[in-house]
């Protein structure tokens, strides 16, 4: 059964070319999410003025990676303490967040959540919300590590293989 799920994970890039590794997830596409306005561009939501996150929509066959794979390979990912920040991202466009449109994951979410914090100290700062809205991002932007092998991305190689590896 195919799903869909909204993770923000900082710059959109990384967070693509990750979950694109994990056996199960179908396809992907990098956008933006849960802001004002409509239709945004890279540069506006740049200013951090519209509120939206870089996000990527997940679509996902349940079956062979399960939504508690994916958030646990989620939260692998990503400082879950760190407020509109991640590697050297820094801005509101790069918060951390979990957007669904399936009420019924959200159990689901809460309780990876609730494991996730039990490993910190400190609060996490992870946004977990219904997906408002979700626009696509430039064409330039999608698959951008497949394209350009070289480009920056905050997640390491090594969490990168931990995914190829962790349902199979």
């Amino acid at each position: 059964m195919l799903k869909e799920i909204y993770l923000a994970g900082g710059c959109f890039w990384g967070t693509q070319h990750y979950m694109r590794q994990i056996r199960g997830v179908c396809a992907t596409e990098v956008g933006y999410a849960n802001g004002e306005g409509e239709q945004p561009t890279y540069e506006e939501v740049y200013t951090d003025r519209t509120g939206f996150a870089e996000t990527v929509k997940v679509i996902y066959d349940a079956e062979q990676a399960p939504l508690t794979c994916l958030l646990g390979l989620y939260f692998r990912s990503i400082d879950a303490e760190s407020l509109n920040r991640q590697g050297n991202d820094v801005g509101t466009r790069y918060r951390t967040g979990i957007y669904y449109t399936d009420e019924a994951d959200l159990p689901i979410i809460r309780e990876a959540y609730r494991l996730e914090e039990a490993r910190h100290e400190r609060p996490l700062v992870v946004e977990v919300e219904p997906l408002a809205a979700f626009y696509a991002a430039e064409e330039y932007h999608q698959d951008y590590l497949e394209k350009n092998p070289t480009g920056y991305c905050h997640i390491s190689p090594e969490l990168i293989r931990m995914a190829r590896e962790a349902n199979r």
